[in-house]
């Protein structure tokens, strides 16, 4: 195996409360929710392959957007491929995202962050 280039099977992002982030994200996305504890949540995708979880980290801090060099620093953001924007953005401020200010595409993109600060992007194919 490890010669082996392996597909990745999901992310896995940090939060002070991963049952309320696990919440947000089946709202958002609506996947199934297979594991639950105060430590630890995950979500798959409707064909299996993909997976979404959430560990607990009681430090965790949301990161700056855009970033500043003294700030806490975005290590990786989530794409959403949607068919129409205005609809999924609002799906996502319903569940509880907040649009950022600081939008660096004007047309096809926008940037919000989930409850715990994460940063994620909704784009129309072509993006």
């Amino acid at each position: 195996m490890a010669d082996e280039m392996v597909p990745m099977a999901g992310v896995v992002l940090d939060a002070a409360d991963p049952k309320a982030l696990g919440k947000f994200y089946r709202r958002l996305l609506g996947w199934e929710m297979v594991e639950s504890d105060d430590n630890w949540v995950q979500l798959r995708g409707p064909d299996g392959s993909s997976k979404l979880s959430f560990q607990r980290e009681p430090r965790h801090r949301a990161p700056l957007w855009p970033s500043e060099v003294e700030g806490q620093q975005m290590q990786v953001h989530l794409d959403f491929e949607v068919a129409d924007l205005e609809a999924a953005q609002q799906k996502a401020l319903d569940a509880g995202a907040t649009l950022m200010d600081w939008q660096p595409q004007k047309e096809g993109v926008r940037v919000m962050a989930d409850p715990a600060g994460h940063i994620f992007c909704l784009f129309l194919p072509g993006w």
